[in-house]
């Protein structure tokens, strides 16, 4: 609830205070001395737009200021915290700050904080109606909004919007899927070309050395063979091998041994190096039995060497690394292919949500058309009370490609105000005056299921009068017992149902226009009231008629 508005510097208004409290309040006075200015501060400070022609004439700064008490406003409270506000005891004071030359400031319980967060809280606040450009009738968004109120459709607008951010999360992911695929076909390719290329290979660790080997071998197999066979000649072949020199020198080593026995260790040397020198000359045998001379096998290892270094020159330094190059890549390969599978998945739950968003958007629109042909029959009626004789309101419904996060239909409200005419949208049918009483029908039908704690009419009594007056009148009041109404009237009938009457009016200061506001209660009231009843303020006849009105208030 608005319980406080402070102005300062604003236009003709140089200093002004006004308390609020529950119920409706009623602002009356002449015309042009500012009821207006103080709709439109309030604007202002609400998010609309500044400008440098706001700031009053000789000043550096306007400034507006309201404080609210939201301590029954657990979503205005939660955000206020997600912003980093401290709201103590329930208050809640906004102000903006409009400088003739350069930046404009907004403050929320002294935080600075930014024009768009200001017209966030205060938008769940206070709902205002009069100029088009503040009138949230107009938006289709808001109208959606109304009928799903009063259809009592939330809890199938939130299955709705559920069921729309399932399935936009599941299109997202799959959308990532097929961009991570396009982005990586290629890459793919090259990773099955390497890892085929490697695979087929069949590389060994350490085969290289191996190979190399080989090769000098075969390379030089005529040599080998000759040098081994010379080898095996002379060391086990031959009459004069080292194998029968060494035999023959037994004998003369015993006859040593016979006569000096101390020198009997070198006879185990003797028998020692026999020995080996004959297994040196089998394995030279064995050596010289497995030299291959074989050029084909020759032109195969030759090949195969080629592969290897053509491969630990393309991929690695060695040809262990080419293996895990192989590896790494068939492992890529396989993580890349796999996005396949998963796509597939969930293509087949995209097809399952859109069905279930399908259901509940379905069950939504009816709530809703239900919703509509009560709001139109309830509505309808209102208008001519109102002062729109003749009036139809209806609301019809755009069918969406698919269904939205909010359904599968736009809600546009209609409205003819000239019997015989087609409905039309509000903005090119209803003037201001209107569309503020045809919100106050709305509000009146809404008015339990509506969160807009402040409500404030401007232009509400534009081009009515009498009886008219008297049920615009009764209508606010009604509004009045569940929310903080605010309402600018010239009609007496109006003012004298408020709860609270205050009178603005233009003095001066220093020689320059100021508005001024006062609180009326009494013989003030009566007199005010009777001023507006086009009687001079100090006739009897007008003053009775002001206390019959107020007496039937």
């Amino acid at each position: 609830m608005l319980r406080e508005l402070r102005v300062q510097n604003y236009a003709v208004i140089d200093d002004l205070t006004l308390e609020l409290g529950p119920g409706l309040t009623a602002l009356t006075g002449e015309t042009g001395a500012g009821k207006s200015l103080i709709v439109g501060a309030l604007s202002l400070l609400l998010g609309e737009r500044a400008s440098s022609d706001d700031v009053r004439s000789g000043e550096e700064r306007a400034r507006v200021e309201a404080a609210f008490d939201v301590s029954g406003r657990p979503e205005v409270l939660e955000r206020c915290s997600d912003a980093g506000i401290e709201v103590e005891d329930g208050w809640l004071i906004l102000r903006r700050e409009v400088q003739r030359e350069g930046r404009n400031r907004a403050w929320a319980n002294g935080s600075p904080v930014t024009a768009s967060l200001i017209w966030e809280l205060g938008a769940s606040l206070v709902e205002l109606h009069g100029q088009h450009e503040h009138q949230r009738l107009l938006r289709r968004v808001e109208q959606r909004h109304l009928l799903d109120a009063f259809a009592r459709a939330e809890d199938a607008v939130a299955a709705v919007g559920e069921a729309h951010r399932a399935l936009s999360d599941v299109r997202s992911e799959a959308e990532e899927v097929r961009t991570r695929a396009r982005e990586t076909a290629e890459r793919a390719e090259w990773l099955r070309f390497k890892a085929e290329e490697i695979e087929k290979a069949r590389l060994e660790d350490g085969e290289e050395e191996v190979l190399r080997g080989e090769a000098r071998r075969l390379e030089h197999s005529e040599e080998l063979l000759e040098l081994s066979a010379g080898l095996h000649e002379a060391v086990y072949g031959d009459e004069a091998s080292v194998v029968d020199r060494l035999g023959e020198l037994r004998r003369p080593l015993r006859e040593l041994l016979r006569i000096d026995p101390d020198a009997a260790p070198m006879e185990e040397l003797l028998d020692s190096g026999l020995a080996s020198v004959e297994e040196l000359g089998r394995e030279l045998a064995r050596y010289r039995d497995t030299v291959d001379h074989d050029p084909a096998r020759l032109e195969r290892v030759r090949s195969r060497l080629d592969l290897v270094f053509r491969l630990v020159r393309k991929y690695g330094e060695t040809v262990e690394d080419v293996i895990e190059q192989g590896r790494a890549a068939r492992a890529e390969l396989d993580a890349l292919e796999g996005s396949d599978e998963r796509l597939r998945e969930l293509e087949g739950r995209e097809r399952e949500l859109a069905g279930e968003l399908g259901r509940r958007a379905a069950e939504l629109t009816e709530v809703r058309r239900e919703g509509a042909t009560g709001l139109d029959e309830a509505v309808s009626p209102l208008l001519a009370e109102l002062g729109m004789e003749g009036g139809v309101f209806r609301v019809a419904f755009e069918a969406r490609e698919e269904p939205g996060p909010t359904g599968s239909e736009t809600v546009e409200f209609l409205v003819s105000l000239n019997p015989g005419f087609e409905p039309g949208p509000l903005d090119r049918i209803a003037s201001g005056g209107e569309l503020s009483r045809l919100m106050l029908a709305l509000k009146t039908v809404l008015v339990r299921g509506d969160r807009i704690p402040t409500l404030v009419f401007d232009e509400i009594d534009a081009g009515i009068g009498g009886e008219v007056a008297h049920r615009v009148a009764e209508r606010l009041a009604a509004v009045a017992r569940e929310h903080q109404v605010f309402v600018i009237t010239h009609l007496p009938q109006i003012a004298a149902r408020a709860d609270a009457h205050v009178r603005v009016e233009k003095g001066s200061v220093a020689g320059k226009a100021a508005t001024r506001v006062q609180r009326l209660a009494g013989e003030e009231r009566i007199e005010e009231l009777a001023r507006m009843l086009g009687g001079d303020p100090e006739s009897g006849v007008a003053r009775r008629h002001a206390r019959e009105l107020l007496g039937v208030a």
